[in-house]
């Protein structure tokens, strides 16, 4: 496979903002290496040579000089494979985050550290995040005295979705501990993942109970946190970073249909998802979505149809969550309905296709 490479241009190459500053969008299904950069070092304390494993995700090892450059979601999600193949390591993803810090997440980092409380520094964390990741999407609720931090690959057949979620929680508590302070804990992480043979790697990151074959990554955390105040935030800052952050969202036609997927996915299995009610969320008119939609060459229904397999895949590989479960947090009232519309999408069983993943 040829070598991928994205970079910035040469003018860029040593601005700290780089391809931000640019003022260039994120295609859909691309991310910026950012956290992704620790995986060469890693590899190293292994005693393993990471280039070659990287040009055989069909990247090219010059990319990871530079946080700001961008690689197809898919490509890290193979190369977190080969990782995990190369190391016996099950918790490689678990590493990488853990060595990512808030800076790691670039200028959508920097305006955190300059939010005015954790509670709006989580909110430009799920705001901005697409200018860093067009291939996974982060929400927060709360729900009385508690509140929930989630994160979701969305990309269709992306590998190692388990390695991706528990680096993306590993970062999302070194984040949380910036802002909050070193000793923040969040009162438990749930992971959409098969419990390891030793779940103790995890246990010592987070410092909370850890719950596996969960159906969504999600940081659990005291609500009255989101009120406490990030120390050292410079509003001057903030300000000049929100106004170069908004410039680089600007609305681009091709990206309308990856919005909706990556607004579907964080609420496909807690939300309402009709089409009147994501045009509603967006203050636009159902025909109004509709026709945009079009003009992206796909359908409201079809995009939905995608979300949901996408999320029952990664659940059906990655955990143990019984099939009735996953047919009803999909919105399925029955299995059978759920199994019927399975097949339909994949031309096989949810059973069948369960233990073809685990074989495999």
């Amino acid at each position: 496979m040829k070598d991928i490479v994205l970079s910035s241009t040469a003018a860029e190459e040593h601005d700290p903002f780089s391809t931000q500053r640019s003022g260039r969008t994120l295609p859909p299904g691309y991310i910026h290496l950012g956290v992704v950069k620790e995986i060469a070092p890693i590899l190293r304390e292994f005693g393993i040579d990471p280039e070659p494993i990287i040009r055989e995700a069909g990247l090219d090892p010059r990319l990871f000089d530079d946080g700001a450059n961008v690689i197809p979601h898919a490509s890290l999600g193979h190369l977190l494979t080969l990782c995990v193949a190369r190391t016996q390591c099950p918790h490689f993803g678990l590493l990488v985050g853990q060595r990512a810090t808030i800076l790691s997440l670039g200028i959508v980092g920097r305006l955190m550290q300059h939010s005015e409380t954790v509670g709006d520094a989580l909110r430009a964390l799920v705001s901005n995040l697409s200018i860093q990741n067009r291939g996974s999407v982060p929400s927060l609720t709360t729900m009385g005295d508690v509140a929930l931090f989630t994160f979701s690959v969305y990309q269709p057949e992306t590998e190692s979705v388990d390695q991706i979620t528990d680096g993306s929680l590993a970062v999302a508590v070194n984040a949380l501990r910036a802002v909050c302070g070193h000793e923040w804990n969040p009162v438990e992480v749930l992971l959409p993942r098969v419990a390891p043979a030793d779940s103790e790697p995890f246990r010592r990151h987070f410092r909370a109970s850890v719950r596996f074959n969960q159906e969504v990554a999600t940081l659990v955390f005291a609500s009255r946190d989101l009120e406490r105040k990030v120390a050292g935030a410079d509003p001057l800052l903030r300000a000049v970073l929100e106004e170069r952050i908004k410039g680089m969202k600007g609305p681009t036609a091709s990206a309308f249909a990856d919005d909706i997927r990556r607004l579907l996915r964080a609420r496909m299995t807690s939300n309402r998802c009709s089409a009147e009610d994501v045009a509603d969320l967006l203050e636009m008119h159902r025909r109004t979505l509709s026709r945009r939609l079009k003009g992206n060459g796909v359908g409201y229904r079809s995009i939905t149809s995608e979300i949901r397999f996408e999320i029952a895949r990664q659940l059906l590989e990655d955990t143990e969550v019984p099939l009735a479960e996953i047919a009803a947090a999909l919105g399925y009232s029955e299995a059978s309905a759920f199994t019927r519309a399975f097949r339909r999408w994949s031309g096989r069983t949810p059973t069948a296709w369960r233990i073809d993943g685990r074989q495999g």
